[in-house]
């Protein structure tokens, strides 16, 4: 084959289809003259009211978009202030294991815990709740992070929570810190 012979194959394709795409709009065309003027504005007004329909609809599926985008925005706006008060609330809690052991501080104990129960109390009036894990319970990949394995105690523990390491939160239904576990083995 000659190189025209290959260019005349690929351009008689789009010969073809132009040729089609003219005949398509002749025999509308011919379709439209043999209507009578009712008919073509009959033809014309439901072309448009199926236009403005499908805009309407458009319309109406953005509103509900963006309504249920800007709700989602208010629940989880807080979460990056949430996740750098979560630091703080592990402090705490180290804090209060910490002086429990000291008698002598029983004052300052009752302080820290009158600070942390306040801080607690307003992040769970903003949608922050805590993930309750306990061990002994069955560890799922989908709701705990596993630091480390093991050797189980028993045999009841293996394949199960043997600590918490770090407590798991919530903002709203969200999950903003998985709960970090040790398993057994």
């Amino acid at each position: 084959m000659s190189k025209r012979d290959k260019n005349n194959k690929v351009e008689d394709p789009q010969v073809e289809d132009q040729a089609t795409t003219t005949a398509e709009a002749d025999v509308e065309t011919q379709e439209n003259e043999m209507k009578s003027p009712e008919e073509q504005l009959q033809d014309q007004l439901v072309a448009e009211k199926d236009k403005f329909m499908r805009l309407f609809a458009e319309f109406e599926n953005y509103k509900k978009r963006t309504t249920k985008e800007r709700i989602e925005l208010f629940k989880t706006a807080s979460q990056d202030v949430m996740m750098s008060m979560l630091p703080i609330l592990d402090d705490f809690e180290r804090a209060l294991t910490h002086i429990e052991d000291d008698k002598e501080a029983e004052e300052l104990r009752k302080g820290v815990l009158l600070i942390y129960n306040k801080l607690v109390s307003t992040l769970g009036q903003k949608g922050l709740s805590k993930i309750e894990v306990r061990q002994g319970d069955v560890f799922n990949a989908d709701n705990h992070e596993a630091i480390t394995q093991i050797s189980a105690p028993s045999e009841d523990l293996k394949g199960k929570i043997i600590d918490v390491v770090e407590h798991g939160y919530k903002l709203g239904d969200k999950v903003i810190r998985f709960p970090k576990v040790v398993i057994g083995q």
